[in-house]
C-alpha cells in the first residue's frame, strides 16, 4: 500500500517566541537562473532548502551546469556554449523554471522550453512572456506542447508595454534584455522585491539598468556580462504567514530575516484586526492578545496585499469578530481550498473573485488536503485555531515553499507532528 505524508497539528496554543526566514523562494529561483547570463562561477547564498530548488538545480544541470547545493548556498558552473532546451518533465513540476527562457535565448540564440506546470491557483499565461521577446525581435512558435524562440542574429532592444505588471513576463523580459543591443524599456513592470533583488545581482554582474523597484525598468544591452556572488533577500511570504500565524492564535512572535517594509500592506492589515506589530531592522515582532477584529482585504500587485498570503487572510477572517470581504485579483483559482476551510467549520460564501467569511470564535479539527504551497500553509495554520487534531494532507505543496516548516511550529510551542500514513486503494479486477 501506497504512503503520503501528512501534517497534524493540535490546536489551542498561542504560538510564542522567534523564528527566522531563509530567502526567499520567489527570488532564489530566478537568480539560479540570472547565473545562465555569465560563463563561469555564480553563487547565490541564503538559498531555501525546499524541493523547488532542488528541482530548479536539476533544471540547470540539464542545460549542462554544474550546481551544488549546500549550507542554504547554490554553486552555479555555467558552460560557455549552455544547452538550449529545459523538458516537461521538470518544467510540469516547477512553473518558475520558464525563467530559463530569456537568459537562454539571449546567451544561445535559441531555446526550446515545455509550456510549464506548477500550482493549480488559475491561468498564468505566457502571452506577456511571448509578445515582449517578439518586441525584441525573436521568433517564437509552438509546438507539441513547448515554447520555441530563436534570434539567431541577437536581441535588439525595444519598448514594451506590459498589459499587467507580471513578475514572470517582467523577469525574463529583463534577463532577455541585459544582453540585448541598444535600450530597452519595460512599462508596467512588475515592482516586488524579487524583481528589485534580480536587478541588484545583474547589475553586479556588470548589467546596466535604471528604475528597479519603479513601474518602469531601463536596460542598456552590454556585450557580456561577469558570474557573481550574491545573497537572496528574505522570503517575506514565510514572513507574512508567520506574522498571520501569530495574530490568528492570540501570540507573540518574532521574525527575523525579513524586511518589515516588504509587508507594509499586510502588516497593516494585522494592525487594524488589533494586533500589535514592532517593526525593527531586518525583523518585526506581532503580537495579539484579543480574538481579531474583522477586517477587508483585496489581494493586488506589489505594493499591495500579496496574493500569496490570501490563504492566511482567509484563516484571519475565519476566526475574526464579524464579517469579512475578502478579494482575490490576481489569479482566479486561489479559492479552490475553500472547500478544506469549510471542513474545518469556517463560515464562507465564495462569488466570483469575493469571499465573505463570517468569523467565528474556533474552528474545528478535520482531515484536509493542501491544494497548492500557500493554501497548505494556511490549512495548518487555521488548524491552530481549530478544536481538536487538523490532518494536513498532501503536504509535499508545503514542502515546495517552507523549508523546516514542522521544526519552526514546534519552537512556536505547537504540538505538531508528521507522519506518512497509508493511501487507500482499490481493487477493480
Amino acid at each position: 500500500m501506497a504512503r503520503v505524508d501528512v501534517i497534524r497539528v493540535k490546536g489551542g496554543t498561542p504560538l510564542t517566541g522567534e523564528v527566522t526566514v531563509g530567502g526567499a523562494k520567489n527570488s532564489a529561483l530566478k537568480l539560479m537562473a540570472v547565473a545562465l547570463l555569465a560563463p563561469g562561477r555564480s553563487v547565490v547564498e541564503n538559498v531555501p532548502r525546499i524541493t523547488d530548488i532542488a528541482i530548479m538545480a536539476e533544471v540547470l544541470r540539464r542545460l549542462g551546469c554544474q550546481v551544488t547545493l549546500d549550507g542554504g548556498q547554490a554553486t552555479i558552473d555555467v558552460p560557455a556554449e549552455p544547452g538550449s532546451e529545459a523538458d516537461y518533465d521538470l518544467v510540469r513540476r516547477l512553473r518558475a523554471s520558464i525563467c530559463v527562457l530569456g537568459p537562454l535565448l539571449a546567451r544561445t540564440g535559441y531555446v526550446r522550453v515545455a509550456l510549464p506546470g506548477g500550482d493549480m491557483i488559475g491561468s498564468r499565461g505566457l502571452d506577456m512572456h511571448v509578445s515582449g521577446l517578439a518586441r525584441m525581435g525573436a521568433q517564437i512558435s509552438g509546438e507539441h506542447g513547448f515554447v520555441i524562440a530563436s534570434a539567431p542574429h541577437g536581441l535588439r532592444g525595444g519598448k514594451i508595454w506590459l498589459d499587467f505588471p507580471s513578475v514572470g513576463a517582467t523577469e525574463n523580459l529583463l534577463m532577455a534584455a541585459v544582453l540585448a543591443k541598444g535600450v530597452t524599456e519595460i512599462d508596467n513592470a512588475a515592482r516586488e522585491p524579487e524583481i528589485v533583488d534580480i536587478c541588484d545581482m545583474l547589475t553586479a554582474m556588470g548589467a546596466k539598468i535604471e528604475g528597479a523597484g519603479t513601474s518602469t525598468l531601463t536596460v542598456e544591452g552590454v556585450e557580456g556580462l561577469q558570474p557573481v556572488r550574491h545573497r537572496t533577500i528574505g522570503d517575506r511570504i514565510v514572513g507574512g504567514t508567520w506574522a498571520f500565524a501569530s495574530a490568528m492564535t492570540r501570540g507573540d512572535v518574532t521574525v527575523q530575516g525579513v524586511r518589515p517594509e516588504f509587508l507594509d500592506v499586510a502588516l497593516d492589515k494585522l494592525v487594524t484586526a488589533g494586533a500589535a506589530v514592532e517593526p525593527g531592522d531586518n525583523h518585526f515582532r506581532v503580537r495579539m492578545s484579543d480574538r481579531p477584529k474583522a477586517v477587508d482585504i483585496v489581494t493586488l500587485p506589489y505594493p499591495g496585499f500579496a496574493t500569496d498570503l490570501l490563504p492566511m487572510a482567509i484563516g484571519l477572517a475565519s476566526v475574526a469578530d464579524g464579517s469579512s470581504l475578502i478579494t482575490e485579483n490576481i489569479f482566479d483559482g486561489r479559492f479552490m481550498f475553500v472547500n478544506e476551510m469549510v471542513r474545518l467549520g469556517a463560515d464562507i460564501r465564495t462569488d466570483g473573485h469575493h469571499a465573505v467569511v463570517n468569523g467565528r470564535e474556533r474552528l474545528s479539527g478535520a482531515p484536509v488536503r493542501a491544494t497548492d504551497i500557500r493554501a497548505g500553509a494556511g490549512l495548518v495554520i487555521a488548524g491552530l485555531c481549530a478544536e481538536g487534531v487538523t490532518e494536513v494532507g498532501e503536504v509535499h505543496h508545503i514542502d515546495r515553499g517552507y523549508p523546516d516548516f514542522v521544526e519552526d511550529l514546534a519552537k512556536l510551542g505547537v504540538e505538531v507532528e508528521r507522519a506518512d500514513v497509508p493511501e487507500p486503494t482499490f481493487d477493480f479486477s
